[in-house]
This record gives structure tokens, C-alpha cells and sequence, in this order.
């Protein structure tokens, strides 16, 4: 963001006229008279009577030079100040405002020149810190064009927009009569040290600078939670403050570290499927706009990292950018994919920097909202303190006036001739009647009252004077219950601000936590990888070679050797990985439901082992050896089991000798799931002549448990959340919304749901869904109890109608509603229950449903469903082994040949 003094710029003219004379000054102290250059030396003469030529050292003078211009650029540019959270120019910005204020816009070049008075930063500077100042909607009330947060769009040209000091502004940013003032450059005008900012405005509309060798960041905040946690301060509660963007977006707050140096903001853009093939980004994350995010969608578009067919940008108001999807991809991976390698994801690091007493501080956001709280009670008191002085002192001078009136004092100056005499007569014939004044009687009350006209004394009403007394005595007297009451006072000032200014200012930003999306589970594979299984080479510039599968440049790929080494390494356009290459795929770290079947033959003539196992936690480009490390080993037989299957296969010895038995089946679900390591279990201590597959296993794991996380709206296996059950490898998951939509798909790690998602439970293909709904054509409620009937396509079970509206759905066996019905011309229908299993039976999905009702309602709630015994689930029996069984040593042989993911020699 572009800093509104342009503190990374060189100085200004003006700026730069000021530092030539303190240069001036500097030389004149040193005595230097000239400067010449020569051979890259710098010669000074010192203005001495022989002219003799010495060489003098500039390091001192430059570090004192740096020193100035490095404060000056702190001080008086980049970083904004505790008191009132302004930047100086800010500062200016708002008291030429306030002295321009007539009610009446202002041309903003008036402004700029107007400020310009108290400090030439320049109108371009000027007038770009006045722009951000007014788009954050809080201080300046704008009319024209003053750009577009959301797009980037610039502001017009100062002459053609206009401003001037909103409400809110003029209420809690002035107060004369307690502002610190100072003088302007020049000497001409005062100006503003601090305003008297009665508001935590740094935190509300945040900071950032970059001087020399130090910077700030100050997030913004939310304006009414910023009242909340002021009053919670004053109340002496706990509080907790976290950023707001004007962009919206979603915020993981998590790392926030109170806006401290090291703290983190991962900002999101908030991005939906309009349908299967069209996404919509509706919100932006902070420090970002619409033209900035298309631009990093583009490029991720062309670097193959996402596939999209065309983008669209709707923005005017509110953020419309429409990502159209070639047919096939998956939105899931697709949104993933936008927050992994497109500005759709940003990270934000706070660095709360300030200005407290001309130095640096470093504090946190909840420091900050504590001094300005504390600021804000003291200015209140100060402002308490000057109306109680002005009122006792109207008090004092209303009663002077009507003892002077009605005591008829004034005709004792009739015969006196000279000024002292005058005075001398009115203090003596005031001295019976001050008994109960408040302060003694000065000689300037005396030329006050002696001021009062002749017609003013002739029209005293003596009733009225005491009823104006005794009401400033009214004010006095509250004043100093507030003074004596002051915290209450200032929680009274925060609400007060809070009901006149906070409505419409709620939360724009939603903060939830993030789930970490690893790169290489959403990156679109763009590419292919190939290999040379007799060679040994793997890569994507293997063209010519045998073809694996489609890849991303940032995947890990695993290699199984023949001689029993397996390897992990990345991507590569060409990489020798060894000869004889058994088995290649894309290697998932996290993936620990693949297993791998395999038998091998220890050493060129030893016995055959079998064993299965995981790969987890392996170091890239290092050689694992699967065998148990005999010279000669080899690997006979092999699989990859996606889901944990365990095939059943037939082993065939070599005639050798007096062997009995040559053949006999192996099952692998009784060989437990061990680490690569582990040496596994002898199958035969003959030569193995041939292994062939009997029968195609089912998965020896345990059902794979899914919980749901609402926090991140992510489905995990990390027991985060609610448990949604044990999923089998048919199993699915339906998922009903709020439209009257749902769905049936196999639950992947990946799938993003929509927030008006109602209903999200493992499926079960006999158990109906009952729903009542309003169908907006026909203008009645209708019920239905269906099947689903579909797999992977989300469908409507309500009408299509624009009025159409799901009132409640259940996927209970015997659900019950309860229907209010509204009050008609007095007369109140009683409340009635619906047994919607009794009431309707199961009908197609696309059915309209029965009539719930011909009356209107005004309210359809759903009850605790009626007793029902569920039907047991059918399980197979566990077939995990937790320990070696079933295959002995007098066992049998094998060869080896492929076919799909299970290779044969």
C-alpha cells in the first residue's frame, strides 16, 4: 500500500531546502569554506592564513547527517502517532478540514492547498493520503469519484472531487480549548500537535509506513468491537481484539500474536460454486484487489498449476468474479488449488509500530486500545474540567449582574468623575452582597457589569435571572457528579458513540481457522511422467519411453527395484533411479491406507519371504533396501493396494528332490501390515518357480473413520470435530442445503461445502429423507418422504420456483413437525403435530409430495423423532492380522509378469 507522506521517495523540495541549510549550518560550525573532488578524495580547506592543504574524515558528518534525516523521516512521515493514530500530513489533512468546515463540500485541491500551509509535503503526497483517508469511510464524507478499494481503481483528479469532515469526525476528533498546539514551518500559523482524538482511530483504520530502518503495520479493526473492548477495559473485563478488512474475505487470526512483530494473518478470498463448472469469488483477501488476484489467477492459469477456460470480472459494488471450469475438473481441488498458488490466499504480517514521546514504540494492538482508552478519559476529564470553569463562571457573573441590577448599584457612580472612582463605588456597593459567591470580585467583572446597557438594566426580570442560576447550578452540580463519576461517564460516551455511529459498521470479515493445503494434492497435472523400467530413468522428458501417469512438476515420485531398493524422489525431466524398475507411481507422504504385498527371495539361493507393509517417512533420493540385505536378492512378486487389499495367490515350487508338496495358496490377509523394514515371514526355503493370483482381495483395514470440522467446513481423519462414522471403500456421504439440493458422493479429504449446507451424514441407501416445503408456484407447503435415487449429482427435491423454500428435512425414520399457524383477524389455530412418517409414504424422488396444508403458517419446526429400532448394519468380519500367522517354512516358488497394479515374474 502506498504510504500517504511517500516515505520511500527521496525529500521533497522543500524538504530538501531544510536539510541543505542545516548542511549549511554544519559546514559553517566545521569552518570548511570549499569542497573539492579529486581522484575520488574528497580535499577540505580549511580557511587558514598558510591555505595548506589537510585531509579531513566526512564519516562523522555523514552519520550525523543520516541520523537527522533518518529521525525526521520517522517522525514527521511514515509512522503514525499513539496519541491520535495520525501520520503528520494526516494531521494537517484533517485540521485544514475542520478550519475550512462550513458545512459545505470542499473542493479536495482546496484542501491540499490549504494544508499546505502548515507543511509543503507536496500535493501529490497530500492529496494521496486524503483519498485513503476518505476511501475508509470513518473521517470524510466523499462525493465523487474517490476510487475503488475492490478494483484498484484510482480517484479522479483532485479538482473534480470534493469532501468534507463526516459526523462522526466532528465529534470525537476537535476540541479546541484542550488541543496541544504548535506552530506551522514557516512560523505563520498554529497547528495541531495532536488532535484531541477521543477514539481508538489508529486501531479502527490501521496503519503503514516504512521509514528509514524501520517500519509499521497496523491492521485495521472493527469499529463497534473496538467500543466493546474499550468499555470491557474501563470495566476492568478480559478482551480480545482481532482485525477487519473493508474487503470482507475470511481471516485465520490463529498466529495473530496481538499485531506483534512475528504474528501472522492468513487472509482468503471467499470463493463458492455457482454450479458444477463456474466458481464465484465474492470477497478478497486484504492488500489485494480484483485486478492484483485475476492477474495471479492468470498466471497460475498459464504455469499449469490450475486449469480454468475463462474468467470473468462482474465487480461494480460488491465482488463478482466469475472462473468458468473446463468440463471434468474439480471445483474442490480447483478452490484449493486458487488458495494454494493464487492471491485468492495472502499472508499478512502486523508490526505494531508508534510514536510515543518523539520515539519509537513497540507495542501490541491490545496496548494500543489501552492507552488510547485511558487518553480518551483523561481528554473527557480535561473537557469536564473546562465546562465546569465555564459555568461556575457564568454563575459567578449572572449573579454579580442581578446583585448589581437589582440593588440598584449602578446609580452610585451617577456623581463620580474618574475611572478609578467609578470602580472604587461598585466594588463598595457590591462588598454587602458577595457573601456567597463562588470567587472574590476582579476588577474585569466590575468593567463587565459596567458594560451593561442602560435598556438591558430597564428589561431586567429578576424572576428569569434566578431561574438561569439555579439552572447552570443544575449543570454544575452534574458536571461534577461526571467528574466524581468519570469511568461511568466514559462507558456512557462509548455507548453513546457505539448507537450513533456503529450501525451498519458490523464485522465484515469472517474469522475461522484454516486448513494447511499441501501443494501437491492440488496441483493440476499438467504434465506426464515416463520411465525406462530396463534403464532405469524416470521423468517427464521421457517421451519416447513407457507412459505411468499425469503429474505436476512439484509431486514426489515412488520407485520400486527389482533387486529390493525403493526410492522417493521429486519430479525431474530426466533422473537414473536404478535398473530394473518394478513399480513407479506418485508418492502421497500422508497416504497411510496403500499398502504393498510382497514376497522376495533372500540372496541368490536363500528362502523366500513374504511380508506387507506402509511407506511413511522417508528421505528423498535415498535408497531403502525392502529385503534383508543379502547380495542377490530379488523380488518375485509384487502389488500396490490402494485400500489395503489382500489377494489371495497361488504358489508353485521347482521339482527339486523329494519335495511333497509343490503347490498351495497363500492368503496375504493373514500376514500382519509391519514396517518396510521388517524382514516379513518365510514361504518356502525351495526355489519358487511361478506365483499366480487365485482370487483379488478385498481391504483388510479397518473402516477408515471422517469427521467433519466445522471451524475449517473440511472433512479430516484427524478426529477434528464431529464424527460422521466408519467409511468403507462403497460407502458415501449425502449432504442436504438450505435450496433444497443434495448430494451423494464418495467423501474425499478435499470437498468444500457450502455454508447453508443443512444436513451432512454417512448415506444410507434404505433410509428415506422426509421434507416439508413451500412450493412458490401453487403457494402451498407441501410434505414428501423419498429415496435417493442418484449418485454424484447434486439435484433439487423442491420445486424450481423462485419462491420455492425448504422449510424442514430429517433423515430420521419416524420424524415429527410441529406446524404454528399465524393469528387471523384474532383468532389463534391451534399448534399441530404431523407424524410425517404416518402422514405420507415413500415416494420417487422427483414426486411433489402430498398437501402439508391448506392455511398459512407461520412457523414448521422439527421435533425429536418417535421411537424406532434401526436395523443392523451388516459388517464383514475384521480381517487385519495384528501378528505373523499361516505361512511355515515347508512351503513353495515363483515368476513374475504384470497385469494391472499387480506385477508377476
Amino acid at each position: 500500500m502506498k504510504d500517504e507522506d511517500e516515505e520511500n521517495s527521496i525529500p521533497n523540495e522543500d524538504d530538501g531546502n531544510e536539510t541543505n541549510e542545516e548542511l549549511d549550518d554544519s559546514k559553517n560550525e566545521e569552518g570548511f569554506e570549499d569542497i573539492k573532488t579529486s581522484g575520488g578524495m574528497h580535499h577540505f580547506y580549511e580557511n587558514n592564513s598558510d591555505e595548506s592543504d589537510t585531509i579531513t574524515k566526512v564519516t562523522g558528518m555523514y552519520k550525523d547527517w543520516f541520523l537527522d534525516y533518518a529521525s525526521y523521516v520517522i517522525l514527521e512521515r511514515a509512522v503514525p502517532a499513539i496519541e491520535d493514530g495520525f501520520k503528520p500530513v494526516q494531521r494537517r489533512i484533517m485540521h485544514s478540514l475542520k478550519e475550512l468546515d462550513d458545512g459545505r463540500y470542499n473542493k479536495v485541491a482546496n484542501v491540499v492547498g490549504h494544508t499546505m500551509q502548515y507543511h509543503p509535503h507536496g500535493d501529490q503526497s497530500i492529496g494521496d493520503a486524503m483519498v485513503q483517508i476518505g476511501q475508509k469511510e470513518l473521517l470524510i464524507d466523499c462525493q465523487g469519484n474517490w476510487g475503488n478499494i475492490l478494483t484498484g481503481d484510482s480517484a479522479a483528479a483532485s479538482r473534480y472531487i470534493e469532501a468534507r469532515l463526516s459526523k462522526f469526525a466532528l465529534e470525537v476528533l476537535y476540541s479546541p480549548k484542550i488541543t496541544d498546539w504548535g506552530v506551522s514551518y514557516d512560523g505563520r500559523r498554529a497547528e495541531p500537535n495532536n488532535l484531541p482524538v477521543k477514539f481508538p482511530l489508529l486501531l479502527a483504520q490501521g496503519a503503514e509506513g516504512i521509514a528509514v530502518g524501520l517500519s509499521t503495520k497496523v491492521l485495521p479493526h472493527n469499529f463497534n468491537e473496538l467500543i466493546d473492548s474499550s468499555i470491557k477495559i474501563l470495566k476492568g473485563k478480559p478482551f480480545q481484539i482481532f482485525p477487519d478488512f473493508m474487503t470482507a474475505g475470511i481471516a485465520d487470526v490463529s498466529n495473530y500474536n496481538d499485531g506483534m512483530r512475528g504474528g501472522r494473518v492468513r487472509v482468503r478470498a471467499r470463493i463458492a460454486q455457482l454450479d458444477k463448472n463456474t466458481l464465484v469469488i465474492t470477497q478478497i483477501p486484504f492488500s489485494t484487489n480484483t485486478t492484483t488476484l485475476i492477474d495471479s489467477i492468470l498466471k497460475a492459469n498459464d504455469k499449469g498449476k490450475i486449469k480454468i477456460k475463462k474468467i470473468e470480472d462482474n465487480t461494480a459494488a460488491d465482488v463478482e468474479i466469475l472462473i468458468h471450469l473446463f468440463p471434468g475438473v474439480s471445483p474442490d481441488k480447483t478452490i484449493d488449488a486458487l488458495f494454494a498458488f493464487t492471491g485468492c490466499e495472502t499472508s499478512v504480517a502486523p508490526l505494531g509500530c508508534v510514536i510515543e514521546d518523539n520515539k519509537p514504540l513497540f507495542v501490541g494492538v491490545s496496548k494500543m486500545l489501552e492507552i488510547s482508552t485511558a487518553r480518551t478519559v483523561q481528554l473527557l476529564k480535561s473537557e469536564l474540567e473546562i465546562q465546569l470553569s465555564e459555568l461556575e463562571e457564568q454563575w459567578h457573573f449572572l449573579s454579580l449582574e442581578r446583585i448589581f441590577i437589582e440593588n440598584k448599584i449602578y446609580r452610585d457612580i451617577e456623581d463620580k468623575t474618574t475611572r478609578e472612582d467609578v470602580i472604587k463605588a461598585v466594588d463598595d456597593g457590591l462588598k454587602p452582597f458577595t457573601k456567597n459567591l463562588k470567587r472574590a470580585v476582579t476588577e474585569e467583572d466590575i468593567l463587565r457589569l459596567l458594560d451593561i446597557r442602560i435598556m438591558r438594566i430597564s428589561k431586567f426580570d429578576s424572576d428569569k435571572a434566578q431561574n438561569k442560576i439555579e439552572a447552570l447550578e443544575g449543570d454544575i452540580e452534574q458536571v461534577k457528579y461526571d467528574l466524581e463519576h468519570l469511568i461511568e461517564f466514559a462507558i456512557a460516551y462509548f455507548t453513546k458513540l457505539k448507537e450513533k455511529y456503529g450501525k451498519g459498521r458490523e464485522r465484515q470479515t469472517e474469522l475461522r481457522s484454516f486448513d494447511n493445503i499441501e501443494a501437491t494434492k492440488v496441483a493440476l497435472r499438467n504434465t506426464k511422467l515416463f520411465v525406462n523400467r530396463e534403464e532405469g530413468f524416470i521423468g517427464t522428458g521421457l517421451k519416447k519411453d513407457e507412459y505411468v501417469t499425469d503429474c505436476s512438476d512439484i509431486d514426489d515420485v515412488i520407485v520400486f527395484l527389482r533387486d529390493g531398493n525403493m526410492m522417493i524422489c521429486k519430479v525431474d525431466d530426466k533422473k537414473f533411479v536404478g535398473k530394473d524398475i518394478i513399480h513407479i507411481a506418485i508418492f502421497d507422504k500422508s497416504d497411510k491406507r496403500t499398502i504393498y504385498n510382497m514376497i522376495y527371495r533372500d540372496g541368490k539361493s536363500g528362502p523366500s519371504y513374504i511380508k506387507r507393509f506402509n511407506v511413511s517417512g522417508v528421505t528423498r533420493d535415498k535408497l531403502y533396501d525392502l529385503t534383508n540385505g543379502t547380495k542377490g536378492s530379488q523380488i518375485l512378486y509384487f502389488t500396490c493396494n490402494r485400500n489395503g487389499e489382500a489377494e489371495v495367490i497361488t504358489i508353485i515350487l521347482r521339482q527339486i528332490g523329494s519335495i511333497k508338496k509343490l503347490k498351495w495358496d497363500v492368503d496375504f490377509a493373514n500376514i500382519a501390515i509391519k514396517g518396510r523394514a521388517s524382514k516379513g515371514n518365510i514361504v518356502s526355503k525351495y526355489p519358487i518357480k511361478k506365483i499366480e493370483i487365485k482370487e483379488k482381495g478385498i481391504s483388510t483395514l479397518r473402516p477408515r473413520k471422517i469427521w467433519f470440522d466445522d471451524t475449517v467446513q473440511k472433512l479430516n481423519v484427524d478426529a477434528r470435530g464431529e464424527l460422521l462414522g466408519e467409511f468403507r471403500p462403497n460407502d458415501k456421504i449425502l449432504v442436504i442445503s438450505q435450496s433444497g439440493k443434495l448430494k451423494v458422493f464418495t467423501p474425499e479429504l478435499t470437498t468444500h461445502f457450502d455454508e447453508d449446507m443443512v444436513v451432512l451424514e454417512k448415506w444410507h441407501p434404505k433410509k428415506p429423507i422426509s421434507a416439508i416445503y413451500y412450493d412458490g408456484e401453487k403457494e402451498r407447503y407441501y410434505i414428501k418422504r423419498f429415496l435417493v435415487e442418484t449418485e454424484n449429482k447434486e439435484e433439487s427435491f423442491i420445486t424450481e420456483h423462485p419462491k420455492s423454500q425448504l422449510e424442514i428435512v430429517s433423515t430420521d425414520y419416524r420424524p415429527m413437525a410441529e406446524l404454528i399457524f399465524p393469528k387471523i383477524k384474532g383468532v389463534q389455530k391451534e399448534t399441530q403435530l404431523v407424524d410425517i412418517e404416518s402422514f405420507i409414504a415413500v415416494k420417487g424422488f422427483k414426486a411433489l409430495g402430498n398437501q402439508l396444508t391448506t392455511d398459512k403458517l407461520k412457523q414448521v419446526n422439527l421435533l425429536e423423532p418417535l421411537p424406532y429400532e434401526e436395523p443392523e448394519e451388516v459388517v464383514p468380519e475384521e480381517l487385519e492380522v495384528e501378528g505373523d500367522t499361516g505361512v511355515g517354512e515347508d512351503n513353495g516358488d515363483v515368476q513374475l509378469d504384470e497385469d494391472g497394479q499387480i506385477t508377476l515374474f
